[in-house]
């Protein structure tokens, strides 16, 4: 198969991109940086040719509500229509658990706008709800320390390897569109203060690590809000493991 995969030099995007190269699909990379340009919709029609199915992974952060909307909105629609002139078959929507919990969130107000258009595209679709990844505390601390200081909302997470996250997304991309997926999510409930501590250990990284709900995240997101629903798909790659092969690397 010939497969897309917007934000493809992302973390998750370009681990989608080389797991489905290793299984034989042959992978047209959408980025900015290389062209492709989802806001203007420039270089969509080149890098769409003869593509069977679609993986957005793309990201975006931003403090503020309408500005992550305005953006996951443009980018959402010129990648739907591009694909729907293209004839492509399948689109898959890499999402995140909980979003529909949180409304102050400004990342996650954007993320539901981007699921919004998804399902109300005439393209087949599949949106897959994945927890918070491994490398979710290490990425939050580097957020807000200063002075070696860094506070962080003491969060109950589920997270994934960002490997498996790429795995995932490939299986599904070659598969049948099959609309909301179950959540997906990895095999132990963790402590996000926690994990920093551990991953700031493990890259020799010394800094003060405050819980607090004064942070970036506040306390809408306490207790099982971000966890997976009951029927979630149980990712193998433990956080401890992670850790010991990738987390160490800074």
């Amino acid at each position: 198969m010939r497969i897309a995969v917007a934000g493809a030099t992302g973390n998750i995007g370009a681990r989608t991109a080389a797991a489905l190269e290793q299984a034989g699909h042959e992978v047209a990379r959408i980025s900015r940086s290389l062209g492709v340009d989802l806001t203007t919709g420039e270089g969509l029609e080149a890098a769409l040719t003869g593509v069977d199915a679609v993986v957005d992974a793309t990201s975006y952060e931003a403090a503020d509500r309408d500005q992550a909307v305005a953006y996951f909105g443009t980018a959402t629609r010129n990648l739907l229509t591009a694909e729907e002139r293209a004839g492509v078959r399948h689109h898959v929507l890499l999402s995140i658990v909980g979003i529909d919990r949180v409304e102050g969130n400004a990342h996650y107000a954007g993320k539901r706008e981007q699921e919004r258009l998804v399902a109300e595209s005439p393209l087949p679709w599949t949106i897959v709800p994945f927890t918070q990844f491994h490398d979710f505390a290490a990425t939050m601390t580097s957020w807000t320390e200063h002075d070696g200081v860094a506070p962080i909302p003491p969060l109950l997470v589920q997270p994934i390897a960002p490997a498996d996250v790429a795995d995932i997304l490939a299986e599904i991309a070659t598969g049948t569109p099959q609309g909301r997926y179950r959540d997906v999510a990895g095999p132990d409930p963790q402590d996000l203060v926690d994990m920093a501590r551990r991953t700031n250990d493990a890259r020799g990284h010394t800094v003060k690590l405050v819980p607090t709900w004064s942070s970036l995240l506040g306390p809408e997101m306490a207790g099982d809000v971000l966890l997976p629903g009951k029927d979630a798909r149980i990712a193998p790659t433990t956080f401890d493991e992670w850790l010991a092969h990738e987390g160490a690397e800074a």
